[in-house]
């Protein structure tokens, strides 16, 4: 089994998950390094940040903020890579974390930032 190169912690926000972004730009630093090649596991939270709970309630899908959602996990930095490189990436397993093994999906009204 491969390492986990990114765990995170569900009893902390995604604030306080400190290998967790919420946007690509230039200043968010790298958190992990890789060399081509490798195989690891990488664990994230949801594109919530964890705001929509396993409570069998629609209100946090309602409710949510969607000018502070699109949680990342990373930046993860590949050793030998410049700008401008091609990088080819395979996804070998995606599958629920074990400690929350629930899922939701959420339709968004245009009044509520959907399209």
């Amino acid at each position: 089994m491969p390492d986990t190169l990114i765990k995170v912690d569900l009893s902390k926000s995604a604030y306080e998950n400190d290998k967790i972004h919420n946007r690509w730009h230039p200043e968010v630093p790298i958190v992990e390094w890789v060399s081509p090649g490798d195989d690891f596991i990488i664990e994230t939270v949801d594109w919530t940040g964890g705001f929509i709970k396993n409570n069998d309630s629609a209100d946090d899908v309602r409710d949510i903020d969607l000018s502070i959602v699109h949680f990342l996990s990373g930046p993860i930095g590949v050793k030998g890579a410049e700008p401008g490189d091609l990088l080819v990436v395979d996804l070998l397993d995606v599958g629920p974390l074990k400690e929350s093994l629930w899922g939701f999906n959420g339709f968004f009204s245009k009044q509520n930032g959907g399209g």
